[in-house]
């Protein structure tokens, strides 16, 4: 899991605040989607979903195809390995908070796309997308239809992604193909249809976790500058080294890998889709999928940074490497960067079920739904440790071995994150939604979700004689002996519970132009499998997330403006820090709330023709409750901490997002995006801090004929460079420890490097 393999900061994952809260309002009440939300305009990935800010850390990005989601549960399965937004899809669009809540029973915006079906004639859609790192992505959709309302549809996607630097351990660092193939069948009289369709995915995703982290000079002012000769976003921190050695969590033996063959992702998916209208009214739908997949992703996280020329090292280390010529040599740099390697991967087959049926009269909207989502897992992550270079000449690293202590690269097999769960989850669920112009000023939406919850199977949260948790050491794995003579066997889990989600939405016209608007939200819901995964159990109680807003809205020819406050909460996240002592590493599990108070202002502006501008700002307060742990590492010390009150790390107070476009004729666009984020904390208690930043984007976008449109997008064009997110290994660093460190190397990730990206689309 990502909040267990990872430092505090990129652990979270936190996407902030409440400033998605307002734009719903600008959609038609009736609407279950948004608009104006760039969501495709990624500053962390170039073709990913960005994650819609609402005040609580990220758990799944939702994205859906056809009603369903695109995958069950994004570790180790992450969505960018298996859906793109690509030329397969005929629709895309924002699902609001409270229908994702209902219709899913999660919590946040989700991504709603729907595959392009066959159609009358003979239809493609050619895209093309490249970049100046070299970048070449590709997705062709050809559809058409054989006669006797019958059609099909197929689609290839390609992508090859050399990221913005090169890596030696993988040709790419994303490799993607995707095959989709479609027959649809329509009945008589404009009733419906039913589609039968296959889709094969291939991926091997290095960079989502592999490659985001570089070294810095924190400066001690909230500012980095470079270490050396390193550029951060365009320079690899990865050794050049390609093989990787752990312990199997399963069966104990030492095997080895490759980074790309660890990211390796492979999906087999069926689905059959039916739509029918019946003569009274009434329509219904229908969708169901069958997934057999291997999901992987691969965590290369940085820990510490030992200093080798510092008093207290000089003796204590004895560092040596192999050079390109296979000599043994001593190392002579004075940094080296230890690193955690979590290999994750799992055996995937799920089954998800669909069943919808509305109606919509003159004034109001009926739907009532059933899900059944059935998930079955054979999980593991091996983790293991290796040392490497910090080269200041921005060289690529090599891999390091302490002669004092070992001799050879990879140690501590399965002691740190290591994690093991299987068996299978079931979600059989009950949703209605209503949608009610009471009247013609007043509109009412009320939604309700009861869900059956179901967990059986088994994890490695073993327990000794005594009753206390064994925790991971060294060399862990199914069958291995602890120190105090505990052997480590599969322990049983069967869990079942009922979850459910209510929402209640209200807009009322003062006048035509000027009204109130205000919504709630409250999600009641139990731990997913995968909560499972580590060396304790989690926190099984109930997890509650009430969402509420309320505000002003005014709407006129040229102005639709949005005002609204908001408050969300959520109760028993479960967590496990990786805290660092020294040399060492533990895992300390915890169960912490967070609540979010919030203020957001969004406007989309028409202030003359061809002109269009959506302004938006969020001042937010982010606070950890109850955030408390601590762990004793071998040599006595104990590391705790107490963050309960402080600002959520990672997570800006003020929030702006600018959008200005301008038609410059009636199919030339020229368009920019800007976004802010305000100082944020790089751990959890406060220590390191990095100063406000922009995101940037620009482009244009130019429809040269009917079937042909050409596109240039600019990321970062401000070449705004430096750190966020969190700083590796500084989770036990207090205030008054950091107020007089300046000037040191540290690590963390990085904003994304300037990056000119064209595209083109051909209609034929």
């Amino acid at each position: 899991m990502k909040s267990i393999v990872t430092t505090m900061g990129s652990m979270m994952l936190l996407m902030v605040c409440m400033n998605a809260a307002a734009q719903e309002e600008h959609a038609s009440s009736h609407s279950k989607e948004e608009g104006n939300r760039n969501v495709m305009l990624n500053a962390a990935s170039a073709n990913g979903p960005r994650e819609i800010q609402i005040g609580l850390p990220s758990a799944d990005v939702n994205v859906l195809e056809n009603g369903l989601p695109v995958t069950y549960a994004t570790n180790p399965h992450t969505v960018n390995t298996m859906w793109r937004g690509d030329a397969s899809l005929s629709h895309q669009g924002l699902l609001k908070i409270a229908e994702t809540a209902i219709t899913t029973g999660n919590i946040g915006y989700a991504v709603n796309s729907f595959t392009q079906l066959g159609e009358k004639g003979f239809n493609g859609t050619l895209n093309y997308k490249s970049n100046h790192f070299g970048l070449q992505e590709f997705s062709l959709n050809l559809n058409g239809d054989m006669g006797k309302n019958w059609f099909y549809s197929v689609n290839m996607y390609q992508d090859f992604d050399p990221g913005t630097f090169k890596i030696k351990s993988t040709p790419y660092q994303d490799r993607t193909q995707i095959y989709k193939a479609l027959v649809t069948k329509r009945y008589d009289n404009n009733a419906g249809e039913f589609t039968v369709g296959y889709k094969y995915s291939n991926s091997h995703n290095v960079y989502n976790y592999a490659t985001q982290s570089a070294p810095f000079i924190y400066v001690g002012d909230g500012s980095v500058k470079e270490y050396g000769k390193f550029k951060l976003g365009t320079t690899s921190y990865l050794p050049t080294e390609n093989t990787m050695t752990y312990r199997n969590m399963r069966t104990g033996q030492l095997e080895q890998t490759t980074l790309y063959d660890a990211c390796l992702n492979r999906s087999s998916e069926l689905s059959l889709m039916n739509k029918y209208r019946f003569d009274n009214g009434w329509e219904w739908k229908v969708v169901a999928r069958y997934d057999h997949s291997r999901g992987a992703m691969v965590y290369q996280t940085p820990m510490a940074i030992i200093d080798l020329k510092s008093q207290e090292n000089q003796a204590a280390y004895n560092y040596q490497f192999t050079d390109i010529d296979g000599k043994q040599k001593a190392y002579e740099g004075q940094y080296v960067q230890t690193r955690m390697s979590c290999l994750n991967a799992g055996t995937i087959d799920e089954f998800l079920f669909t069943s919808e049926l509305s109606k919509q009269w003159r004034n109001s909207t009926l739907r009532l739904g059933l899900n059944e989502w059935f998930y079955n897992i054979d999980y593991c992550s091996n983790t293991t440790m290796y040392d490497q270079s910090v080269p200041a000449d921005g060289s690529y690293a090599v891999r390091l071995w302490d002669a004092n202590k070992r001799d050879s690269y990879f140690y501590d097999f399965n002691k740190n994150a290591s994690e093991y769960y299987k068996g299978h989850e079931n979600k059989l669920a009950l949703y209605l939604t209503h949608d009610w112009d009471v009247t013609p000023k007043f509109n009412l939406y009320y939604g309700a979700r009861l869900e059956w919850q179901s967990l059986n199977g088994e994890n490695a949260a073993v327990k000794n004689a005594a009753g206390n948790y064994v925790g991971r050491f060294a060399d862990y794995h199914l069958g291995a002996t602890a120190a105090d003579g505990t052997v480590i066997s599969p322990v049983n889990l069967s869990y079942d519970w009922l979850n459910y989600d209510l929402s209640l939405a209200a807009t009322y016209k003062l006048t035509d132009n000027f009204g109130f608007t205000g919504d709630f939200t409250y999600i009641v819901q139990h731990p997913k499998f995968e909560a499972f995964a580590p060396a304790t159990l989690p926190n099984t109680d109930k997890i509650s997330v009430p969402l509420g807003r309320v505000g002003i809205y005014y709407n006129n020819a040229w102005l639709s403006l949005t005002s609204m406050f908001s408050y969300i909460s959520k109760t028993n996240n479960n967590s496990t820090l990786n805290l660092q002592h020294g040399s060492e590493i533990k895992a300390a599990p915890l169960s912490y709330d967070i609540q979010t108070w919030g203020w957001t202002t969004d406007a989309v502006m028409h202030p003359f023709k061809g002109f269009d501008f959506h302004c938006l700002f969020t001042y937010q307060k982010p606070t950890y409750k109850k955030f408390e742990t601590s762990v004793t590492f071998n040599d006595g010390y104990t590391g705790t901490i107490n963050a309960t009150g402080n600002t959520v790390a990672e997570i800006p107070e003020i929030l702006i997002e600018l959008d200005p476009s301008y038609m410059i004729t009636k199919d030339i666009k020229l368009w920019t995006s800007f976004r802010y984020f305000s100082k944020t904390y790089a751990n959890i208690n406060e220590a390191y801090y990095f100063n406000g930043h922009w995101e940037t984007f620009g482009g244009v976008n130019w429809q040269v004929n009917k079937r042909l449109s050409l596109g240039c997008t600019v990321v970062n064009f401000l070449n705004q460079t430096g750190a966020k997110g969190s700083i590796a290994g500084a989770e036990l660093i207090t205030k008054d420890e950091a107020k007089d460190i300046k000037n040191q190397i540290m690590t963390g990730s990085y904003l994304r490097p300037f990056t000119i990206e064209v595209n083109a689309s051909l209609k034929f």
